[in-house]
């Protein structure tokens, strides 16, 4: 059985109310004893007052005694307290009991400088005690205590009209409390029901509270959450039906020639069919990589961009289709390429590979020219070290795109005409350099190659220091 987990309105309940109570109690507690110690001050200087009235009557005898120079009546009304019950004794320097209530003991190792008060016990009474020393007309010591009934009243009164009022407070806060912190949450506890309730398939906007900034702000992360979804969403059935309708034409072609072959007795026929159908299953080989590079758009734009050496990158893409160039009769070289040189630019490497492979692979496909002179496709890099840029350039002497379709190339789908007569090409591969060119924050450029023919596609980037540059100036 799982635990449950308490609602963030029980917690942050259990999280203000709490320890506001306990704040509040501790707080009363302290008002309380603060109170209490005040009125015990102001109970104990009555008893003080009390205390030297008494030993100012105190006179000493022509023998040399000390006497207290009052009658029971006027001891009466000196001690006089309409609560409590007074009791008074007078004693020698020595201890000697003089005058007053006889079973009144002196309180031993009391610390007299010159008066001390003291809980005292007598005829099983609690008294609260005071002793005072006198040294004129000779030393002598005065005790007067008096019983705590009325104290013990006072401050059970005390307590109760300090605890209660702030009870009732108290207890009316934690009620606003609770009824504001349930309005609050309530609009998470709407999202959350709009999120459980809604369809798999609806991935419209939920409503937008703005009661505070953080649901404000929940909600419209996970707006933009479902709107991302929506697009990956959309990516994927576009991807999917992009793969259905572009697979079926080669595959059907592949069908009917395989259909063809078989019903034919003749093994020059078998060939003939068998070469067309691996040039179909090239062609959709072909279109399911750009296909699927197309589909890592969206994973391309979370990787992270690093320096990359584009003469090494050029080099290596080079080396990768020079068979294939070979094979194809074409002139594949490079130039601007030094032997040890280096170009250094913030990208991502697997991006800029792919970008030269479909632009050297267009060149391959559609940059044989029309006279039938020598295929030739150039991988060429420049750099303009007073704007700090460098160009990637891929240009052919095939027959060129003309000015008005160049844009519409770099759409998906979009072939040239020569490519739909030939029946090869998926008009992918321009859409993903274009892809590619906008993550990186590169500048794609096409125009008319150097000698007036052919076509000149171009990937602009802003050069950086050298890694070991870098290093040096953050040194």
């Amino acid at each position: 059985m799982k635990p449950r987990v308490p609602s963030l309105f029980q917690r942050l309940r259990k999280r203000v109310i709490v320890p506001l109570a306990l704040t509040w109690l501790l707080g009363t507690l302290l008002a309380f004893a603060v109170a209490r110690y005040s009125t015990q001050q102001a109970f104990d200087r009555a008893l003080l007052d009390d205390a030297y009235a008494v030993a100012s009557h105190v006179r000493q005898t022509k023998e040399g005694d000390l006497t207290l120079a009052l009658t029971p009546n006027e001891m009466g009304t000196l001690l006089f307290d309409q609560s409590e019950r007074l009791y008074f004794a007078v004693y020698s320097e020595e201890g000697r009991f003089l005058a007053g209530h006889a079973g009144l003991q002196l309180p031993q190792e009391l610390n007299l400088n010159p008066h001390a008060f003291t809980p005292l016990a007598w005829n099983n009474k609690a008294l609260r005690a005071v002793v005072l020393q006198r040294q004129t007309p000779q030393p002598f010591k005065v005790v007067v205590a008096q019983t705590t009934k009325s104290q013990g009243v006072f401050f059970q009164r005390l307590l109760v009209l300090s605890l209660v009022p702030q009870l009732l407070l108290l207890l009316g806060l934690a009620w606003w409390l609770r009824r504001k912190i349930q309005q609050d949450v309530q609009p998470l506890t709407a999202l959350q029901n709009a999120v459980a309730l809604r369809d798999v398939r609806d991935l419209t906007p939920l409503p937008v509270s703005d009661r505070t900034s953080e649901m404000k702000n929940l909600s419209e992360a996970i707006n933009a959450l479902l709107s991302r979804i929506d697009k990956s969403v959309r990516a994927q059935k576009e991807f999917a039906g992009n793969v259905a309708h572009e697979m079926r034409t080669p595959l059907a072609g592949m069908k009917a020639l395989t259909e063809y072959a078989l019903s034919q007795s003749n093994p020059a026929v078998w060939r003939e069919q068998l070469q067309k159908i691996a040039q179909s299953q090239e062609r959709a080989s072909h279109l399911m990589d750009q296909l699927l590079a197309m589909a890592m758009v969206q994973e391309a734009q979370q990787s992270v961009a690093e320096p990359v050496n584009l003469v090494a990158v050029i080099r290596d893409s080079i080396m990768r289709h020079l068979h294939r160039a070979d094979v194809l009769g074409i002139d594949l070289g490079a130039s601007g390429i030094e032997e040890d040189g280096t170009v250094w630019v913030m990208a991502q490497r697997a991006l800029i590979e792919g970008v030269i492979d479909n632009l050297i692979d267009n060149a391959f496909r559609y940059g044989v020219p029309p006279d039938g002179s020598a295929p030739r496709v150039t991988v060429e890099l420049t750099a303009n070290p007073g704007f700090g840029q460098s160009a990637v350039w891929v240009h052919d002497n095939g027959p060129g795109i003309p000015q008005p379709q160049r844009e519409r190339l770099l759409q998906r789908w979009a072939r040239d005409q020569d490519a739909q007569a030939l029946q090869h090409g998926s008009g992918l591969g321009l859409a993903i350099v274009s892809e590619y060119a906008r993550i990186m924050n590169a500048k794609l450029r096409l125009a008319t190659a150097d000698e007036g023919r052919g076509l000149k596609i171009g990937l602009l980037f802003q050069t950086v220091p050298t890694p070991a540059q870098a290093e040096g100036k953050n040194g």
